[in-house]
């Protein structure tokens, strides 16, 4: 294979670009996990975390991809035969579903156009009607990674609460914590689900469960097996910065430093570069002339954009042919939006020019596939960008000069 200079651009919605300071905090000896060194890690991390999830309840470590954080907030508070409600917003969804299913509980999945968030109306017409509390839980995907569109979790949680019906809410935020803003304890989340790979800048390999007390309270009584899982086995020796098995200390490592990253910048801050960038996308998909796949502007997602190719053109021709020509790499899309659309990451450790070179490759090869464009997709972008850059007043001292 011939070298290629430059570098990759990975603008997949995750796993995200690790940045340098990650990789080499990560590039450290191991330590013993069962020496001071490491407790202090431990504990720095745990608490770190909170902040971020936005709680002041526990947030459990394991090393394991997002799935197995799907599994955790399960097998803790459901009993076998459980009923739980899900929404069919995209591929993840659909997944955290299967998963659901073949752990032995009763799914009813509301259906969903892959286009829009979770129907808070139907979710509270649901729970009205069950008037035996039967449903145990609602689980919803905050960002769906496969559409690129966000669900409005403080809609839903008020859809529970005019229910007035117990069940607890699971939010899946793998794809939006530390990108775009989040609150577990002040939407009423009960267990929310995340992971490494995205918004935290890591490579993958860790997953989270933050817990509220009712969560915690609800696994108590659950009869799910489970051990690896168990939140129970976790939370003890997490007070001293411990872990009951063996942990992932160099992503730890990892982790330690881009929470540090994530502060140094301020999570408004994050939060506001990934609205800035997303909304520039966003006007260069319109001037391209292409559709946004997400159908309703209050839930664009600010993390990545689901592009739509016209008919008769295909996504996966596309992403091959902008991979091979300018060493890019776009998401692709996944179940049934297959070759339908193709979907830009622009999350994590990411910048205006990052951006402006990602949407160059973009537009560069929607003109080699000959998908029919405008070719004004960048200059939207950029005119977006430099305004979002213009101070909003001079300052007084330059006034009165």
């Amino acid at each position: 294979m011939s070298h290629r200079a430059g570098r990759h651009f990975l603008q997949i919605p995750g796993p995200t670009n690790v940045p340098d300071r990650v990789l080499r905090a990560m590039d450290r000896p191991t330590i013993d996990h069962r020496g001071p060194d490491f407790s202090r890690l431990g504990r720095a991390v745990l608490d770190g975390l909170k902040p971020i999830f936005g709680t002041h309840h526990p947030v459990i470590i394991y090393p394991a991809s997002g799935t197995g954080a799907w599994e955790a907030a399960l097998v803790n508070t459901m009993s076998p035969g459980d009923r739980v409600l899900m929404c069919e917003t995209g591929q993840f969804a659909t997944l955290w579903r299967n998963l659901a299913t073949r752990l032995g509980l009763r799914v009813e999945f509301i259906a969903g156009d892959w286009r829009h968030g979770a129907d808070a109306a139907a979710i509270e017409a649901r729970l009205a009607a069950d008037t035996a509390h039967e449903i145990r839980a609602v689980c919803v995907v905050h960002n769906e990674t496969s559409t690129g569109v966000t669900t409005r979790v403080p809609d839903v949680r008020a859809a529970i609460d005019r229910a007035r019906h117990p069940a607890l809410l699971m939010v899946d935020t793998i794809s939006s914590l530390g990108s775009i803003e989040y609150r577990h304890d002040d939407w009423g989340v009960d267990v929310t689900v995340a992971g490494s790979q995205k918004g935290l800048m890591l490579p993958p390999g860790l997953s989270f469960n933050a817990v509220s007390n009712k969560a915690l309270a609800a696994s108590q009584k659950a009869t799910m097996p489970r051990s690896y899982w168990s939140w129970d086995e976790m939370l003890g020796p997490n007070k001293g910065g411990w872990f009951p098995y063996t942990p992932a200390t160099n992503l730890l490592y990892g982790l330690h430093e881009a929470i540090v990253m994530l502060n140094e910048e301020g999570l408004d801050n994050v939060f506001a570069r990934h609205a800035r960038h997303a909304e520039a996308t966003r006007r260069a998909v319109r001037a391209w002339g292409l559709e946004i796949l997400c159908a309703d502007p209050r839930e664009y997602s600010n993390v990545l954009t689901a592009v739509v190719l016209p008919e008769g053109h295909d996504a996966d021709r596309l992403r091959a042919l902008i991979l091979d020509h300018f060493d890019m790499s776009l998401g692709a899309g996944l179940g049934r939006l297959a070759g339908r659309v193709f979907r830009i990451g622009h999350l994590g450790d990411f910048n205006d020019l990052t951006l402006a070179g990602t949407l160059s490759g973009v537009e560069m090869g929607l003109e080699l596939a000959g998908v029919p464009i405008a070719r004004e997709g960048v200059r939207a972008a950029l005119d977006w960008l430099i305004e979002a850059r213009r101070p909003t007043a001079l300052p007084r001292e330059v006034v009165s000069a």
